[in-house]
């Protein structure tokens, strides 16, 4: 089964058409990157994926069930059980504790969080230290890494990272990469990343490009950020 796959995908606003019969699919604990120019419809399609926004047409599966026909309170309870979303903008409670933030979408769901699954977290994480701090006193790497944690903790099909390292500096920005890698190799979770800096792209094992709306191309990565951006180029010259 794979992780998620999705086929013929369209999502238009307006009279814009972002995404034109979009497939891509991501096996059960890969790590693939999504890379295109700004505005051709990354985003859109990671939203589309954790059923945060509709598709005009397409079906897109995670685990095997198609968030597609889901209504927003199903799409709402399947995501905080099957995917794990990290955003450019942590989207953090800033008045809450680190251990709040990281356990809030188990308490949505109304479950017990797995004190265990917790500890392992931060600790992994680096985080073991700051779990009764505010969100907003952390630095933005430690900010991300509680995204990260609290994507994770549920144990989902895939993890959905939206622009991950946007937002922080280059040695932050490479703490994270590291970081995702060390995590798909030892959870259970497929990682699927948006971006448009071929660092962070190749810390996936492959890349796929987004063209006028569908996938242009895919390649393996092979880690080498120069490689994707040699590929990259050529795709778009």
């Amino acid at each position: 089964m794979k992780a998620l796959e999705a086929a013929g995908v369209c999502k238009r606003y307006g009279s814009r058409e972002v995404l034109k019969n979009f497939a891509l699919s991501v096996e059960e604990g890969g790590f693939e990157a999504l890379m295109g120019p700004s505005g051709s419809g990354k985003s859109t399609f990671l939203h589309l994926a954790a059923g945060l926004l509709v598709v005009d047409a397409g079906e897109i599966h995670v685990g095997g069930a198609d968030v597609t026909k889901m209504s927003d309170f199903e799409a709402a309870k399947f995501r905080r059980r099957h995917v794990g979303v990290v955003f450019q903008a942590f989207n953090l409670l800033s008045d809450k504790s680190v251990r709040d933030n990281i356990l809030l979408p188990v308490r949505l769901d109304g479950a017990r969080p797995d004190e265990a699954r917790f500890d392992s977290l931060v600790d992994v994480l680096g985080l073991a230290d700051k779990i009764h701090s505010k969100s907003e006193e952390l630095s933005g790497g430690e900010q991300q890494r509680v995204a990260i944690a609290r994507a994770l903790m549920a144990r989902p099909d895939v993890v959905l990272a939206d622009e991950p390292t946007g937002n922080l500096d280059a040695d932050s920005a490479k703490g994270i990469c590291e970081l995702l890698k060390r995590l798909n190799a030892t959870e259970r979770s497929a990682i699927l990343t948006v971006t448009h800096d071929p660092v962070v792209a190749a810390s996936a094992k492959r890349v796929h490009f987004l063209k006028d709306g569908a996938i242009a191309a895919t390649h393996e990565t092979l880690g080498d950020p120069q490689l994707v951006s040699k590929l990259y180029l050529e795709c778009f010259k």
